[in-house]
């Protein structure tokens, strides 16, 4: 910034001090990660088989599969928004491919390819990326299991010797008949091949785990190779013309609506299939250690971008409709790759295949790679998804479109299932039970289920069967309420409430809405996430001073008893005063909301007496919520507050016993099992250690906070953020910073020095005894760093992120 201030007049005869402008970077040396090159050999050797079995099993030449994978790595590596989504000819558009094959022949269907990419396009101009995702996960399941299923049908003839027709019942009628008819040398190939499928990751000892990371596919298709080469047998072979013979695409022939339906389809499944692949790679890079600041986050705009020049290039080339294939995603992430130069250089390597290993190819059997296929069907239909959607009661949605997809086609299978889908969601919308109980304390009325204008007549008798004047408790167990429901029983609630009776509505879960809030005194809240309080926006009173109108109002407890904080999100909301009867409507706001749903635990509580676990020493910063940070309720933390969560040593003449009284208290008594001290930034204890002079008179927060000076003293100074302890890795942003730091690690010193501390320190024992942690908040990033056991290289202590600290203990 100094560069922007004229310099004075005198100034010009001390120019020759400043250094010379360092002459400008050269051009950028383009560099490819070692990890990158690995794990693209590792991914294309998995691409080589499956691109050559999944050509065959549409009925495409070969030479078709080999050209989707090579425009796959490289155009939709280069463009698409996921950079270690591997994209290629994928299994969950052989059934798709096959139909078009079939229907308009190989030349229409690459124009039906472009045409789909071209629509793949304009959607990702659109930006509807994200809506793709709203499909059911019941419908995507089931449209590719539904898909396995018929791949699998069909590869089943070409692994016994014979040919399969162009449906799942033509294919399972014509079965018991190629039964009968084996050919013994297909079937060898293709159980060696499954054999070797199955049992090649499962090898044992060290040696199953140097030869486990060579890919099970072509380790099958190359053993059946060469089973077939030395023994002999005589059987059908991959058979590649030449390059100068391969079919480009044409213009489409065929009916216009035909076509439109093909290009839809063709669009719909490149499409989900992909952006549902790089939601899934996210998870697979977030769950690598590392990797997660190195790859971005997929951009799924781009992706569908990606996609759809890949599919223009593709089929303009004679190549297959191509999409995200997870199989060799999820091997790339795992091979370890870090940027999209893997995906790219996997397809480089199949140009250079596909050029040059012409005679290695073409030795290999069709039974294998249709075996290889086949095993890939099979996986499509997933035992774990199975489990997924009837845990949430989908199964139906998911067996109706699996079957829609095997008997009618992959458009129609998806059709059924989304009409399935929305029946089981209204269904659900409209199902609700309403059940009447009299109990020795009142009448109890629960509702089960959305609460809509169709329940309302059957809600209103159940609600006029309470007598005038009795006690009622409404129990609301749903997630939704209309506005028909919602004055039906306001009505009644005001009713019955001028009879003379009581009415207590209450939801089973903690946070659910239960009615909308009742507008009194200009006070228009709204239910927010489930620790922040209700904020009221009212004008400031007549006779309140001008600075007063902008005071926060202070709440008591939302539903899950939280302290809350103030205003909305990102800043203050409307203008608010403090006052009693803000007291008073947040304490009836408590009684009504959150006492039922604590009043049971609190009354164990009061019974057996508090048991807590943890000493949780932090400061007395309104900002810092103990039970929101750490997720606790009652009776699971001893918590100590002050100005600074300082631990004054014993011995000292502080006139104040309050801290040491609880460490003793919650050490020998309590027998808590860890201490935390919890300091955060931005803390005002340590900006007033920073700007303290000496001398002065002695005020009470002066006396206090000289408990913090052997802090600042162990503070390095300057205010570039060397030195001190470290925040995940990276130096603090600024003094203050580094004096919050600094101090956690010096109160962790002090408390050690406490008598009761130490003794339990020292004990120990079989059950680990007394832990002491230190944790820092950063309020604006809210985010929780533990204080590592493990010091940093130069020695200073070193702050992690808690999802980076191994929390098992």
């Amino acid at each position: 910034m100094s560069a922007c201030v004229p310099a004075p007049a005198d100034s010009a005869r001390t120019k020759h001090v400043h250094p010379p402008h360092s002459p400008p970077p050269g051009p950028r040396r383009f560099r490819i990660a070692g990890a990158d090159v690995s794990a693209s050999i590792a991914v294309f050797l998995i691409a080589l088989p499956l691109s050559l079995g999944i050509a065959l099993a549409t009925g495409a030449p070969l030479q078709a599969g080999l050209v989707a994978a090579a425009v796959g790595g490289i155009v939709a590596g280069r463009i698409g928004g996921c950079p270690l989504q591997v994209s290629g000819p994928a299994a969950g558009l052989t059934v798709v491919t096959a139909d078009l094959i079939q229907q308009y022949g190989w030349r229409t269907t690459c124009a039906i390819t472009v045409l789909a990419g071209l629509a793949q396009l304009g959607l990702g101009c659109l930006r509807v990326a994200r809506s793709a995702l709203a499909v059911s996960p019941a419908i995507v399941h089931g449209m590719l299991a539904g898909i396995g299923v018929t791949i699998a049908v069909a590869q089943l003839h070409i692994v016994l010797g014979g040919t399969p027709q162009s449906a799942v019942p033509e294919n399972l009628a014509a079965l018991p008949a190629q039964l009968a008819n084996l050919h013994p040398a297909d079937v060898a190939v293709s159980a060696l091949t499954l054999t070797l499928l199955f049992l090649w990751p499962r090898l044992p000892g060290r040696v199953g785990r140097v030869l486990g990371k060579l890919p099970a596919a072509l380790i099958a298709v190359a053993a059946a190779t060469a089973l077939a080469a030395l023994t002999g047998l005589r059987l059908p072979k991959v058979d590649l013309p030449s390059w100068s013979s391969h079919a480009l695409a044409a213009l489409p022939d065929g009916p216009v609506l035909g076509l439109v339906a093909a290009v839809l389809t063709t669009t719909l499944v490149c499409s989900v299939q992909s952006l549902l692949g790089a939601v899934a790679v996210d998870k697979l890079v977030a769950a690598r250690p590392g990797l997660t600041g190195r790859v971005r986050r997929s951009d799924l705009d781009r992706e569908l971008l990606g996609q759809g020049a890949a599919n223009v290039v593709s089929g303009s080339l004679g190549g297959l409709p191509i999409a995200g294939v997870a199989v060799r995603s999820s091997a790339n992430v795992a091979a370890g790759a870090v940027s999209r130069n893997s995906t790219m250089l996997h397809g480089g390597y199949v140009v250079i295949a596909a050029l040059l290993l012409f005679p290695a190819l073409e030795l290999i059997p069709l039974a294998s790679l249709a075996a290889l296929v086949m095993s890939v069907g099979l996986k499509m239909v997933s035992l774990n998804h199975i489990r997924t959607v009837t845990r949430h009661r989908e199964v139906l949605v998911y067996a109706v479109t699996t079957g829609g997809v095997v008997f009618f086609g992959v458009l129609e299978g998806v059709a059924l299932g989304i009409a399935v889908a929305v029946g089981v969601a209204l269904h659900r919308l409209t199902r609700t039970r309403i059940t009447h109980e009299e109990t020795e304390g009142g009448h109890h009325i629960h509702v089960r289920g959305q609460l809509t204008f169709l329940a309302v007549p059957r809600l209103s008798r159940v609600l006029h069967q309470v007598p005038h004047g009795a006690d009622a408790v409404v129990e609301l167990d749903g997630s939704f309420m209309d506005h028909a429901a919602y004055e039906t029983l306001q009505d009644w609630q005001k009713t019955h409430t001028a009879q003379g009776g009581s009415v207590d509505i209450t939801g089973r879960r903690p946070g659910l809405r239960i009615s909308e809030p009742v507008e009194v005194d200009d006070c228009r809240c709204r239910p927010w996430t489930a620790w922040r309080n209700h904020q009221c926006e009212r004008p400031p009173t007549a006779t309140a001073p001008p600075d007063a109108g902008s005071q926060d109002t202070t709440g008591v407890a939302d539903l899950t008893g939280g302290t809350g904080g103030t205003g909305g999100a990102g800043g203050r909301e409307g203008t608010t005063t403090s006052s009693p009867t803000d007291l008073a409507r947040g304490i009836s706001a408590f009684q009504r909301n959150t006492a039922p749903h604590v009043r049971g635990e609190l009354a164990r509580l009061a019974r057996e007496g508090q048991q807590p676990s943890q000493l949780f020493l932090t400061c007395a910063d309104s900002r810092v919520v103990t039970s929101m940070i750490t997720s606790s309720g009652p009776g699971d933390l001893f918590v100590v507050r002050n100005v600074g969560n300082f631990v004054p040593p014993p011995g000292e003449e502080s006139g104040d016993d309050s801290v040491a009284a609880a460490i003793e208290y919650a050490v020998d008594v309590l027998k808590v099992r860890s201490i935390t001290v919890c300091g955060h930034s931005g803390c005002g204890a340590m900006q007033a250690l920073l700007g303290t002079e000496p001398g002065g008179a002695q005020t009470p927060l002066k006396r206090w906070l000289r408990h913090g000076l052997p802090s600042l003293a162990r503070t390095p100074g300057g205010g570039d953020g060397a030195g001190g302890p470290r925040l995940a890795g990276r130096a603090a942003a600024d003094t203050a910073e580094r004096l919050c730091l600094a101090n956690v690690v010096q109160q962790l010193e002090h408390l050690r020095a406490h008598e009761s501390v130490s003794r339990a320190l020292a004990a120990g024992g079989a059950d680990g005894g007394l832990e002491l942690h230190g944790m820092y908040f950063h309020v604006g990033e809210a985010q929780a760093y533990l204080l590592a056991e493990e010091a940093g290289e130069d020695g200073e202590a070193v702050f992690r992120r808690v999802l980076e600290t191994d929390l098992t203990a």
